[in-house]
């Protein structure tokens, strides 16, 4: 059978084309074979439909080369009938003819795995703090408000990743800003394995997050520019699933290694690596495994084309269509695309002049400066008047999703641990006014509160107290040896007389105490693991279901985000989620609140996605990196809000969490009916 090809072509110009004279914009134009020369092309767009629709063509079914051919006509068929259109919008049109031609297969699932790994490694930086913190919290000695000040900075250092790497990307380039933000998030994960000291571990963290912080924005922007219209909204949804997996790898690594105290060494006291530590390091595969896979995958030709380097992009196309076809076994199909003309803009011209004088650090200083004005006027643009309303309803939408989502995921844990918290004190035994003398205490103490005791001549050898206060106590002639405590703390006791040999009770524990002729000798030095965490299971489990309950909302939203469309899907999904709330006044138990928490997050997933296939199709390329980067930031901001405000109400009242998140979820699934229907939308 002989095949007949769309060719883009200009005559009289070579084969690959040439940057355009004056007039800024994009010179890109082509010669269109007639309808039914293309309606004959086998080339189809869709990596496993060729064989069905070809059955079909019995039925009566249109070959998928028909129908692309209708799609074609139609939209050269609007471009004539209404104004002139702009050269950027001429070449939005080619461009997803290009892609079409070169077809959804080996290369985009290639992409989507490798991206996919970086936006997974996102989802795990949210958990790897939270999830290390009850081991870290005594290795580390750390206090209440170290430890959040430390859950804090991940938030906020991801929220200054996403706004930097999202304006960098859009003009220094996707793959290359990835690769550079994947490599900082990889380095000091590592580091802060390592580090002994909370100021070098709080520092190194705060690297890391900056350096994730960039995924989101930069992974959705550069995998939308290698789809076809009719695939992106669905395939975007598929890669939203990556960022569930990071959270069931996260709970799935740290229920398995956590709890593994023997997995680690120490170098004295001066030096401890243990279970956490080596569950941080391995929470980073994710990350280095993409950043390998990315250094095998091209620059967006999107992105190169915006940016007058008309060459290399042909050069990617080419290799993304014959890709795609020698996967499909059809390696005959020829890239006939001869010519894409992109000038050269004002801004790279400028950066060039300045390069050409000077030394090496002056113009280093120039195109640093430079990039900073154009990241910061590309900024500003975003509420120029053409986007203006988009990117307010936009902030809107992703401010009080976020506010809800995040307030929520902390609020349903820590309820949790408040229930398990009231259920402890019910089975705390008091003890008032005991007198112990000449006993030898050789079992362990725990849920017991002793007020008013005398113990004389009392020996505490090789246990551990656990969750004991001693209250206006007198210890006299006692001796402490081997004692490992958790929770235990002694108020304004006398302490006569008394060793301490080996426990780790340091003054922190010893609140208004009198101390007479005591003597502490070869105390424990820092903090030490409890030998038995009983909540870590619970709290990984928790985390593991809330993420798996995912797994269905983001298969149904993938499936019908072309059907049904992203303005119904983030507008359904959030008002339901809304209605889900009110399920959180019967919440009495922890059964009950780990269901919530899955129907919740099941629900809400549905919207998640839609807003991010919609901040992809809503913004020009030039500012897609950029405008999804500030709402991403935004999303980071209100989860440090949502997060705060609702872990201050656990355990006072559940009416204020729920109202809130009810109000916040209703104003922005409003809001998002207004947006516009970007299903048909040609990627700008």
């Amino acid at each position: 059978m002989s095949h007949q090809y769309n060719t883009y072509q200009q005559e009289g110009v070579d084969s690959y084309g040439s940057y355009g004279e004056g007039g800024g914009g994009y010179d890109y134009q082509a010669d269109y074979p007639s309808q039914e020369e293309d309606a004959a092309s086998d080339v189809t767009e869709g990596h496993d439909e060729e064989d069905q629709m070809y059955e079909g063509e019995y039925q009566g079914i249109p070959h998928p080369d028909e129908v692309k051919a209708a799609q074609r006509a139609a939209r050269a068929k609007a471009r004539g009938a209404g104004s002139v259109i702009s050269e950027l919008e001429e070449l939005s049109q080619q461009y997803e003819e290009i892609m079409e031609d070169c077809g959804h297969g080996k290369f985009q699932w290639t992409l989507f795995i490798v991206l996919g790994l970086a936006l997974m490694a996102d989802g795990v930086e949210c958990f790897v703090v939270s999830f290390a913190l009850p081991s870290a919290e005594k290795d580390l000695c750390l206090s209440n408000a170290d430890k959040g000040m430390l859950g804090l900075i991940v938030f906020l250092s991801m929220m200054a990743g996403a706004f930097l790497w999202g304006g960098l990307a859009d003009k220094v380039g996707r793959r290359r800003c990835l690769l550079v933000a994947l490599a900082i998030n990889c380095v000091f994960a590592f580091l802060s394995s390592f580090a002994q000291g909370y100021g070098f571990f709080l520092f190194f963290r705060l690297l890391s997050g900056i350096g994730i912080g960039g995924t989101v924005p930069i992974v959705y922007s550069y995998f939308s520019e290698f789809l076809q219209m009719d695939k992106r909204g669905e395939h975007l949804s598929w890669l939203c699933m990556f960022w569930m997996v990071g959270g069931i790898y996260a709970s799935f690594t740290a229920w398995g290694i956590i709890p593994r105290y023997g997995w680690g060494f120490s170098m004295g006291t001066e030096f401890q690596f243990h279970s956490w530590r080596v569950f941080i390091l391995v929470a980073a595969l994710p990350a280095i495994a993409s950043l390998v896979g990315l250094t095998f995958m091209p620059e967006s030709p999107r992105f190169l084309l915006e940016n007058a380097k008309h060459d290399e992009a042909w050069m990617i196309l080419k290799q993304v269509h014959d890709t795609n076809w020698r996967a499909k076994g059809q390696p005959e199909k020829v890239f006939t695309v001869t010519h894409i003309k992109a000038p050269k803009t004002a801004e790279d011209e400028f950066i060039e002049i300045q390069s050409a004088t000077g030394t090496p650090v002056q113009r280093w200083a120039v195109r640093s400066l430079t990039l900073c004005k154009l990241v910061l006027r590309n900024v500003a643009s975003l509420l120029s008047a053409e986007l203006r309303f988009a990117t307010l309803f936009m902030a809107i939408i992703w401010f009080c999703m976020a506010f809800s989502y995040y307030g929520l995921s902390v609020w349903f844990p820590d309820m949790i641990k408040h229930l398990q918290y009231e259920e402890n004190l019910s089975k705390v035994k008091v003890f008032h006014k005991e007198r112990v003398e000449n006993f030898h205490f050789n079992f362990s103490l725990e849920n017991q509160i002793h007020k008013e005791g005398e113990y004389i001549h009392d020996k505490f050898i090789s246990i551990e107290i656990k969750s004991v206060k001693f209250e206006d106590s007198l210890f006299e002639d006692c001796r402490f040896e081997d004692i490992r405590s958790t929770d235990t703390v002694f108020e304004n006791c006398t302490i006569r007389s008394t060793v301490f040999y080996n426990t780790d009770l340091w003054e922190e524990k010893f609140i208004d105490c009198t101390m007479e002729n005591t003597s502490f000798e070869h105390n424990k030095l820092g903090c030490h693991l409890d030998t038995v965490e009983e909540n870590d299971v619970l709290i990984y489990l928790v985390s593991f279901l809330g993420s798996l309950a995912v797994l269905p909302g983001n298969i149904i939203s993938a499936l019908f985000m072309e059907k049904i469309g992203r303005v119904k899907i983030i507008g359904g999904s959030m008002l339901i989620s809304a209605g889900c709330t009110f399920f959180l006044f019967l919440s009495s138990s922890q059964s009950a609140i780990i269901a919530l928490q899955c129907l919740f997050c099941g629900v809400s997933v549905a919207a998640w996605n839609g807003i991010e296939v919609v901040t992809v199709e809503l913004y020009p390329t030039s500012k897609r990196a950029t405008a999804f980067g500030v709402l991403n930031a935004l999303c980071k901001l209100a989860a440090v809000l949502g997060s705060s405000i609702f872990a201050s109400f656990v355990g006072i009242t559940k009416a204020v969490p729920i109202l809130l998140s009810f109000t916040a979820l209703v104003c922005g699934g409003l809001v998002a009916l207004k947006l516009p229907d970007t299903r048909e939308k040609v990627l700008q």
